[in-house]
Parts: C-alpha cells; structure tokens; sequence
C-alpha cells in the first residue's frame, strides 16, 4: 500500500513545478520547450523531486549532502534523456563520461550548473562511503539550495509549454 500511495504521489507530483526551497519557480528564466518532455525524463524529475524532500529532512550532513547530490544528478538525466541523441562517433567505446560531462553538450545553458555539480562529486562519494565530515552542515544546506533550484529550472525548461500570444483577429469592418 505504501508504494501504491507513493507511486500516486510522484505522478501528482510529476505535473506541477518542483517544492521550493528557495522560492516561487517564477524566480528562474528558463528556455521553454513547446512540447512536454517525454515520460522517462518526467520519471526522473519526479525522483530528483522526492530526494530533495527527502534530503531536507535528513539529520546527518553527509546523508543530506549525498542525497541532495543525487537529486541534481537525476535531474541533469532528465534533460539528457529529453534531449540527448546516442554518439555515433568511436569516442563513445573509449570512455564513459559522467552525466556532468555530457550535459554541457547536450544543453550549453546548464554548463555552469554542471561545473558546480561535478565538482561536488567526490565529496558526495566520500560522504556516501561514511568518511566522517565528508560534508559540513553548511555544504549540505547549501547544495540543497543549488540542486531545488537546477531542479526548477529544468523543470521549466522541459515541461512547462509557453503560453503564445494568439494573433489578433481583425474585425470584419475594418477595411
């Protein structure tokens, strides 16, 4: 019964903007889309959604820091799952490349949250594997901060469609 109530909420969670930590998602400019994303990048909002609120309850900085990492992480996946085409190059057999990588490629407007993403990857790898005071109070508040609003914005940048002007209609007297 708990994961059929928590399987209804992601999807009711999956249609409105994300919680805010910080603010109202009209705070953020984002690039809108005019289709929604497709179902495999709302599912990954959806989870990155779930861990930030689950992160901001979290007692334990490292707990916190690691579980608001990898709600930024799923959401960077979410646009590369909206976005991204397969490599046809040969690069692609010779290395795996990390989401924080690829993403500036796939969308150039997110380069510098990917920049402040990766290189919070090794200590969110420290704090997941227990090393005490991988990550202080303050680094897991903050990172929780930046990854709710990655989150908005990415939100807004997929799934919300632009509202257009509609022409105006010229009226048949007018001549």
């Amino acid at each position: 019964m708990a994961s059929s109530s928590a399987a209804a909420a992601r999807r009711r969670r999956a249609t409105g903007p994300a919680p805010s930590l910080t603010g109202p998602a009209s705070d953020v400019h984002p690039v809108l889309r005019r289709a929604t994303a497709p179902p495999a990048a709302l599912d990954l909002l959806a989870q990155a959604r779930t861990g930030l609120e689950e992160a901001a309850v979290l007692d334990f900085p490292n707990e916190r820091y690691a579980t608001a990492h990898l709600a930024a992480l799923r959401t960077a996946a979410a646009v590369l799952a909206a976005r991204g085409r397969p490599e046809t190059s040969p690069r692609r057999r010779q290395r795996i490349r990390s989401a924080w990588e690829v993403l500036p490629e796939i969308a150039p407007e997110l380069t510098e949250w990917s920049a402040l993403f990766a290189s919070g990857a090794q200590r969110r790898a420290r704090a997941e594997a227990g090393i005490r005071d991988a990550a202080s109070s303050r680094d897991a508040d903050d990172l929780l901060r930046d990854a709710a609003m990655f989150l908005r914005l990415v939100e807004r940048m997929l799934v919300l469609q632009p509202v257009l002007p509609q022409p105006r209609a010229e009226r048949p007297d007018a001549g």
